[in-house]
């Protein structure tokens, strides 16, 4: 036994290393050797789950919190990593629950006592919310503003709509206005969120186009608040225009700490050329994901509260998912927890909402491929896994070819899984400031639908780190 649980503290110790390293994939698979040498050490699990979070496994770290807890119910930290597990899965009375224990159990640790508070706080805060929107039917934001009265002051030397419309001059005063980290006047940053607003909330949730013969499209996937690294692909692949039509495939917000600049210059595309450049939602345009990941807190940092209100507004509206040529579809996590979706049972998604916690709508948004056959547990605790014939069965059905979603950082940018049937894109290279991959996009042209990969690797941005807006709580379970 001793020689067990020697093997098993070294196996740690490797594992601890290559977490040092930011190398979590080795870390896993080394506290994973750990925990079966000796499967009775709380400890492993802990590091494990902390690992997990940090890969956003949290479904994954929340089991290994449990287990941690199960083994050693005075372990400390195990209701630490159960609590930031259940913050991220936005399930904040179970966090609160933890850190209540923690309180009782050390009564004059001052973290503990603020972790506790800030928890109780968000608690609170979301019982009121609710209170509000049973309450009576949710105003928007836009019949509270008077857009036509908001003065622009003269010291604003800055970019201004031409006749409250987005021109081709006024996209790149305001990309270079950007790149200074300077901020658009409020007036024009609501100016193109009503207008956005109005033009998403025309779509339907499935978009459907059809390249033409010499027409190519480039697929872009989740650049989380990566302002600079979205220059550069437009760098690269040349900026926006009917020749050169974009897809951006959610995600655009949280974490990166320029989340304000990549939506308002993607929106601000998107009203220019409505019908050449798209973009769907992903899992973090949601207010649960943006309270925990920065968003809401760039916002009301750069602006204010009532602005992210409209953010929230206009994310609701963007489309969940889009065909090309009939043959190819496009979404932001994949495919579903029950066989026989049809693009009909998309059409008729009723999108103007948070997302619900099953059912087709939050398949579209958190699902990811696994390379066994059937379907498993989420690795994230939200949605499910599935396998290869899962995707061939849904192809079939549907007379498509392929799928290509997002969500999942790539060593290369991109993975080809199923046999070819279903393709993840990401395009935020070195994740984070920390995970060393690179970014891909995708062209797809209309005369034979053929994915054509292309990688690029991360440019140097302003000295804000990433999770800058973050809730503290999160900064903190993430240590």
């Amino acid at each position: 036994m001793a020689e067990e649980d020697k093997s098993a503290e070294l196996l740690k110790e490797k594992a601890n290393n290559y977490f040092k390293d930011k190398d979590y994939d080795n870390a896993i698979k080394y506290y994973s050797e750990a925990v079966e040498a000796n499967p009775t050490n709380a400890v492993y699990y802990s590091n494990r789950s902390l690992a997990y979070l940090r890969t956003e496994c949290y479904g994954y770290a929340l089991a290994d919190a449990t287990k941690a807890l199960e083994i050693d119910k005075n372990y400390i930290k195990g209701y630490y990593r159960r609590a930031t597990s259940n913050m991220a899965l936005g399930k904040f009375k179970a966090a609160l629950k933890d850190y209540e224990t923690v309180v009782k159990v050390r009564p004059n640790d001052k973290d503990a006592k603020m972790k506790y508070q800030e928890c109780n706080k968000i608690v609170k805060q979301k019982a009121f919310e609710k209170a509000i929107a049973s309450d009576e039917i949710k105003k928007s934001v836009v019949d509270s503003l008077d857009i036509e009265n908001m003065t622009i002051e003269d010291e604003y030397t800055g970019p201004k709509l031409e006749d409250g419309k987005v021109t081709a001059k006024f996209m790149n005063d305001m990309v270079e206005w950007f790149k200074d980290q300077k901020k658009i006047h409020r007036k024009c940053a609501y100016q193109i969120l009503i207008s956005a607003k109005d033009l998403l909330s025309k779509l339907p949730s499935l978009v459907e186009i059809t390249l033409k013969e010499t027409e190519k499209i480039t697929i872009c996937g989740d650049t989380h608040g990566q302002f600079y690294d979205l220059l550069h692909i437009f760098n690269l692949n040349g900026l926006p225009s009917p020749a050169n039509p974009y897809l951006f495939n959610g995600d655009f917000v949280d974490r990166g700490s320029f989340s304000l600049e990549v939506i308002l210059t993607l929106f601000g595309y998107k009203l220019l050329y409505p019908d050449c450049f798209f973009l769907l939602r992903g899992n973090h345009e949601t207010d649960n994901m943006n309270q925990m990941y920065g968003f809401e807190g760039e916002i009301k940092a750069k602006y204010t509260a009532q602005m992210f209100q409209l953010f929230s507004e206009v994310f609701q509206w963007l489309p969940l998912c889009q065909c090309i040529s009939g043959k190819v579809l496009v979404m932001h996590g994949g495919l579903f927890s029950e066989d026989g979706v049809t693009l009909d049972d998309l059409r008729k998604i009723e999108r103007n909402r948070q997302p619900p916690d099953s059912g087709p709508m939050c398949d579209l948004l958190w699902s990811d491929p696994q390379p066994q056959n059937g379907r498993s547990v989420s690795k994230r605790g939200v949605s499910c896994q599935f396998g290869p014939d899962v995707t061939e069965r849904f192809l079939t059905e549907n007379k498509l070819d392929f799928i290509i979603r997002s969500h999942e950082v790539k060593p290369e940018g991109y993975e080809v899984t199923h046999n070819g049937k279903c393709i993840t894109v990401f395009s935020a290279p070195n994740y984070c400031d920390q995970m060393g991959n690179k970014g891909a996009y995708i062209h797809l042209r209309g005369s034979d639908l053929k994915p054509e990969f292309h990688q690029f690797t991360a440019v140097p941005h302003p000295n804000v780190k990433p999770m800058a807006y973050a809730n503290s709580l999160m900064q903190m379970g993430m240590m």
